[in-house]
């Protein structure tokens, strides 16, 4: 018995819930999966509305955004089954045995993180930085990321046991881009048994160079926050170790000062055909350094 829960926003996801309900049907399970549009008021959504005619299947609009976090926890919600597989809307699964691999893992752990994979047709000078760093940074193998298991945590594809996920508790005043890094400082601090697999899901839905820069300046806007409000605690996020070995050091000014002489190089390779993700971690601490 499983629940897949797809948050969505301005997207089209009749062609994976099809997929997703294909599969589920051939192995004849206890299935639902539910999508929840956060008030996009998207055109596409007359689409979405096919899925209401699918087996097991739902499609909600909610009426107004009320951010990432809170759709998550709303789909949680709405879900019967104990088992919640998350997948986000802009992707579909690589492997033909999709669910049922995931199905084998039921019982014998808290939380289970499938892993993405990044197709090099979906590359283009436009989407370079995120492909990149998509390619080099999450695409990782599971004898990788069991290895430092609470690092690894991409929340565009993982299941998770109801009860653990209802307990994690986010705090209000904070929402957007980045909880992937509180999530896996909760689960770590919460000693939440995870296990990583080898059962990806394509990215399909690239972000373009400034997008994606927008959006990691907005996620470590939010990592900031959650560190000197003491949300995150225990962790194995490298960008914050770094950032703060150089306040204990009182060297974040300095840093960010000298990496300020070269920023606008730095923001010309990172929209290059041949981004540097060196370049680019430069770029992320400097800053979370600026203030």
């Amino acid at each position: 018995m499983i629940s897949v829960l797809i948050p969505c926003y301005d997207f089209n996801a009749l062609p994976l819930v099809k997929r997703l309900e294909k599969e589920a049907l051939t192995l004849g399970i206890a299935y639902e999966i539910v999508c929840i549009d956060d008030g996009s008021f998207s055109p596409l959504n007359e689409k979405n509305q096919q899925i209401n005619a699918l087996t097991n299947c739902l499609f909600i609009e909610s009426k107004k955004n009320i951010g990432r976090i809170a759709n998550r926890k709303l789909l949680s919600d709405k879900a019967q089954y104990n088992s919640l597989l998350f997948i986000d809307v802009d992707t579909m699964p690589k492997n033909e045995k999709f669910l049922e691999t995931y199905l084998s893992h039921i019982n014998k752990t808290d939380a289970v993180f499938g892993g993405v994979f990044y197709n090099k047709e979906s590359f283009s000078q436009n989407n370079s930085l995120r492909f990149t760093f998509g390619k080099k940074r999450e695409q990782v193998p599971s004898k990788k990321r069991m290895s430092n298991p609470y690092k690894y945590i991409i929340s565009s594809n993982y299941m998770i046991n109801k009860s653990i996920f209802d307990e994690i508790e986010v705090p209000a005043d904070i929402n957007g881009y980045g909880l992937d890094y509180f999530f896996g400082a909760q689960l770590k601090t919460n000693n939440v048994h995870i296990t990583h697999i080898d059962n990806e899901v394509f990215h399909l839905g690239l972000d373009d160079n400034n997008k994606f820069l927008e959006k990691t300046r907005s996620a470590l806007d939010n990592l900031k926050y959650m560190n000197s409000n003491s949300y995150i605690k225990k962790h194995d996020i490298s960008i914050l170790k770094a950032y703060n070995f150089l306040k204990i050091l009182l060297l974040e000014k300095m840093y960010y000062a000298m990496v300020k002489t070269i920023n606008t190089k730095i923001e010309t390779n990172l929209v290059s055909k041949k981004p540097s993700l060196f370049a680019f971690d430069l770029y992320r601490l400097a800053y979370l350094c600026k203030d």
